[in-house]
This record gives C-alpha cells, sequence and structure tokens, in this order.
C-alpha cells in the first residue's frame, strides 16, 4: 500500500462497496489520509461495476479488492482484515450484513474496538426500515421536501446533496470519526446508525426553531429563505441566463437596490405587503442587462449578487481557480480534497487495486 499522509493517515477502514453516500464519504475520509480499502464484488458476480459510474472520481485515493462475501473463504479474508482495521462503514439494508456473516456483532467479536459504520435512507430500525427508497423519499418525510419551492406549486425534484450527502455522508463521517475517537479513548468499538432521515431533520433544526415563533410559515414559497422573499432569490437576466441575489442584511440590501438604479424607490426591505412590488421592479431592472455584465457590475460590492454558472462553467470562475476548489487529473475536472487543513493539508490520488492477500499481509 502507499504511503498515506493527512490529518487522518494511520486509520485504516474498510468500505463495503455501494452508491449513493457511502463511496462519497469515503473520498472524503479518503483524501485527508485515511487509508481505506472498497471491498466490491467480483465483476462476475454482479451486474455492473460501480466504477463505470462517477468511480473516476468518487473512488479515488484508496484501493479496490474483490471479494464475494456469499463464500466462506472471501469471509474470512473480510474478518482478517477486520481484525487489522479501525472500522467499517456499509449501505446495504439492515440485516444483510447480518445474513452474510459479517454483521456487527461478528465484527465486533473479531476486533472489539472495531467501528461499524451503517448508512440506510430509513434507518436500522422503524416501519419502513426494510423499505426501498431514493433521497426524495427521504426528504419528503422530514419536512425538506415540503418546504422547498413555489407556494402553490409542486415540490421540486431537488438534486440528492441534501439527503444522500447532507444527511447521509455527511452523518455518517461525523458518527464514525467520533466513534473512533471513543474507541481510542474506552478501547470499545460501537455500531454508527447513520440514518439519511435523521440528519436531514437534523439539517432542519434552525427551521423547525423558527416556527414556533412565527418565523417561519409551514408552507413552500412563503419565507425568507425559501424564494419569497425577493432579495434572497434568482433573477433572468437579459441573455437568458441568471444571477442570484443574497442581500439579507440592509447595509447589502441598500447596495442592491443602488446596483440596480433604483435608489429613489425608497423600499421597505422588511415589508411584506410590498415584497411583490419589489420583486417584479428587480425583475424588470436584472432584465436589462446579460448575467455577464451584472456580474462585472456587482463584483466589487457587498450587494451578494453573483453569477449562477454551470457546471462546465464554475471551474473557470476567477475565485475557484485561484482557490484551486477545481483540479483537472487524466483528463477529468473534478472538486479538490475540502475542507483545508493548516497543517495537514488532504490530497487524493487515482484508484487502484490490491489483492486480498497482499493486503492481509500489508495490514499484518
Amino acid at each position: 500500500m502507499m504511503e498515506k499522509s493527512g490529518p487522518l493517515a494511520g486509520i485504516r477502514l474498510l468500505e463495503i462497496d455501494a452508491i449513493g453516500p457511502v463511496p462519497l464519504a469515503a473520498m472524503l475520509l479518503a483524501d485527508m489520509g485515511a487509508e481505506i480499502v472498497r471491498i466490491a464484488r467480483p465483476p462476475s458476480a454482479t451486474a455492473g461495476d460501480w466504477d463505470d459510474v462517477g468511480g473516476d472520481i468518487l473512488h479515488r485515493s484508496r484501493a479496490v479488492t474483490y471479494l464475494d462475501l456469499k463464500q466462506d473463504a472471501d469471509r474470512e479474508h473480510l474478518l482478517a482484515l477486520v481484525e487489522r482495521a479501525d472500522g467499517l462503514i456499509e449501505g446495504y439494508r439492515p440485516g444483510v450484513m447480518e445474513r452474510l456473516g459479517v454483521g456487527p456483532d461478528v465484527c465486533l467479536a473479531h476486533n472489539p474496538r472495531f467501528v461499524f459504520g451503517r448508512m440506510t435512507g430509513w434507518g436500522q430500525s422503524g416501519p419502513l426500515a426494510l423499505r426501498a427508497g431514493h433521497d426524495i423519499n427521504y426528504l419528503s418525510i422530514t419536512g425538506a421536501l415540503h418546504a422547498m419551492g413555489e407556494r402553490q406549486g409542486t415540490p421540486p425534484v431537488p438534486l440528492n446533496l441534501v439527503g444522500d450527502y447532507g444527511g447521509g455522508a455527511m452523518f455518517l463521517i461525523f458518527g464514525l470519526l467520533s466513534a473512533l475517537l471513543a474507541a481510542q479513548r474506552t478501547g470499545r468499538g460501537q455500531v454508527v446508525d447513520a440514518c439519511i432521515t435523521d440528519g436531514v431533520a437534523s439539517l432542519m433544526s434552525l427551521f423547525y426553531a423558527w416556527q414556533p415563533k412565527g418565523l417561519w410559515e409551514d408552507a413552500p414559497g412563503s419565507n425568507l429563505l425559501d424564494g419569497a422573499a425577493p432579495f434572497y432569490r434568482c433573477y433572468e437576466c437579459a441573455d437568458g441566463r441568471h444571477v442570484a441575489v443574497g442581500c439579507l442584511e440592509p447595509k447589502f440590501f441598500a447596495q442592491m437596490v443602488d446596483g440596480l438604479g433604483l435608489s429613489d424607490r425608497r423600499y421597505d426591505q422588511n415589508d411584506r405587503e410590498g415584497w411583490p412590488v419589489m420583486q417584479a421592479d428587480f425583475a424588470t431592472a436584472f432584465a436589462r442587462r446579460t448575467r455577464d455584465e451584472w456580474a462585472e457590475k456587482f463584483a466589487e460590492t457587498d450587494a451578494c449578487v453573483s453569477p449562477v454558472l454551470s457546471m462546465a462553467e464554475a471551474p473557470e470562475h476567477a475565485h475557484n481557480q485561484v482557490r484551486g476548489t477545481f483540479v483537472t487529473r487524466n483528463g477529468v475536472v473534478q472538486p479538490a480534497p475540502a475542507p483545508r487543513l493548516s497543517a495537514t493539508e488532504g490530497s487524493f490520488a487515482e484508484p487502484r487495486r490490491i489483492e486480498v492477500g497482499d493486503l492481509i499481509a500489508d495490514w499484518s
């Protein structure tokens, strides 16, 4: 195995191959220096190899070895690795790892300090635990999906950033690292039940805090941060592209209004009765110039007006280029490791394959 560096160097983890939150969580942990081996089914034993679905990015910074966990010998190989590792992450439905003979009880019996990270949409318990679902379903029972979109419209289909990745991968990482710290302190491992519906509900904490205080209406398109406020939404420009406006504070709002040439209107920013007229005025003003003209005009201000960039445009933005937010490896543009640490910076390498026997020997 190659020498790893970064703040998580020295931590060894197993990743049971999956889609959704698990590979992103493993990528982020590996970018920070954790030594992770992805346990994938042999290509002949599966309908498709997920290396072809985002694997050139999501599988970076770690090795893969192939095991068929329905075979006794390969289960023994996995348990040999469990004895040498700090933890594992998996994304099967509840009970699958137990049926394969490598559930938490078995792993902890082989390694009492082991942390068993479980990632599911509905959690390890509850009436929906064994049901199928995807990001949009998990958002739907937390109040998050209902809170998005226009007031009289159908809830939008969001990218899986909020559920799979926000409520899923990030909470899996948080739970796993918390349990690893506890294992270092106590010598006892444990199971991490990372559930997307739990995570998304936690992400909604601010809005659940605001609602009983009358600061948040339980209806989409009605509130400060859901598109109802004319100073916190997107507007179409003369070229059909858009700008994002987020001038919540009065001093930033004033700069935006002045930049639009509307300072003579004397808007009361917090007067909701006046929001429809304000929005119409802003829409008319933004439609007079192109997106990039507005971006240039507001670039040196605190008006909180920014261009809505496509995925192709984002890596070319000056701010992203200066910070190195995106990098290109083998012709593939991809996000750089994040966050940034001052003393132990993360990095990444290409995916690679290792034979299980070599891995066991290396980890001995």
